[in-house]
């Protein structure tokens, strides 16, 4: 495999396949900036709301912190953007111990990250720490946005398994080809669809535009969680495997040829699969006053001048038929 990492926003950016020369991660169809580089001449580009800068340089798997979602009116006027510092700062990349280092602070927040990120075989080893600057407990959002394209993304033909479990479609209006029936309770893969019945989000839908999102507690009887993907026309199996205490939640996001505005311009064909702490993409109040869902809390705490370490795994690997579980990697 060959991993690529940007310094703006320090996105896992491809997760490259070198026989088939396919990373099953996203990249835009807009042309991409740095997000230090975002301003005003670039509103009607990338938006100009609180998630223009997000979508200035975004690509792959992005890193949602301190919140999953928008950020509220208040801290919209003071800088914060969509899904947090984390996805937009500046990050310094250092080789150690035959793999990347990745730090950037995040000064709204009063946090730093650090990302380790090593490669063995077919699989890539993620290390992350969150650590807290301000000596007072704070809730966090902490998701990884994982989000897949083209060409591995195939209308129809993808598939997909996972270690989800109950789950709930987004309630209220998500998008403007919104199909599954708002705020259902269902469970895994059987999302039930606005019309009547139910469809398989085991498969990625065949229609010709779509707007979806749904969230999905992991199984908790399993001390690790994972998701994989599957292309049949390039054999080629793709997921993540990581500790189910420090994840709970998955969100599916599904973005097909729906979103109209600039930069999406109806080209847009991604399916997300968002792994963390919190099930929807919302405001830091609303996760706090959201609380828990199916009994398990909706964020996590950082500790006053604390540390919070994570482990994920990322495996990529050829393969005839779709794995029906992902064991986490040694």
């Amino acid at each position: 495999m060959h991993v690529t990492v940007l310094e703006g926003g320090g996105h896992i950016a491809a997760v490259t396949d070198k026989a088939s020369n396919v990373s099953p991660l996203w990249v835009p169809p807009w042309p991409s900036i740095e997000p230090d580089a975002f301003g005003p001449e670039h509103h009607d580009r990338y938006g100009a709301g609180a998630d223009g800068r997000l979508l200035a340089g975004i690509m792959g798997h992005n890193l949602c912190l301190d919140i999953f979602g928008g950020p509220s009116a208040d801290e919209e006027a003071a800088g914060l953007t969509a899904h947090g510092e984390g996805s937009v700062a500046a990050y310094v990349i250092d080789e150690c111990d035959g793999g990347l280092m990745m730090r950037a602070d995040l000064p709204l927040a009063r946090m730093r990250m650090e990302r380790r990120i090593t490669l063995a075989d077919d699989v890539v080893h993620v290390r992350e720490v969150a650590e807290n600057l301000a000596g007072t407990d704070r809730p966090i959002g902490w998701t990884q946005h994982v989000t897949l394209g083209p060409p591995f993304l195939e209308r129809g033909i993808t598939e997909f398994r996972a270690s989800a479990t109950r789950s709930q479609v987004f309630d209220g209006t998500f998008g403007a080809d919104d199909y599954l029936a708002s705020g259902a309770t269902f469970d895994w893969p059987d999302a039930p669809l606005a019309a009547g019945g139910h469809t398989s989000l085991a498969r990625l839908t065949a229609a010709g535009s779509s707007s979806a999102y749904t969230a999905h507690l992991m199984d908790p009887t399993r001390p690790d969680a994972y998701f994989v993907a599957y292309s049949p026309r390039h054999r080629l199996a793709f997921g993540y495997a990581w500790r189910t205490s420090d994840f709970p939640w998955m969100g599916i996001w599904e973005e097909n040829r729906s979103r109209t505005q600039s930069p999406w311009n109806g080209e847009t064909l991604t399916r997300g699969m968002e792994f963390g702490v919190s099930p929807f993409p919302e405001s830091r109040r609303e996760m706090v006053e959201r609380r828990q869902m199916f009994g398990v809390p909706t964020y996590r705490w950082l500790p006053a001048r604390g540390r919070v370490t994570v482990e994920y795994a990322i495996v990529c690997r050829r393969s005839d038929a779709i794995p029906e579980d992902l064991a986490p990697p040694a």
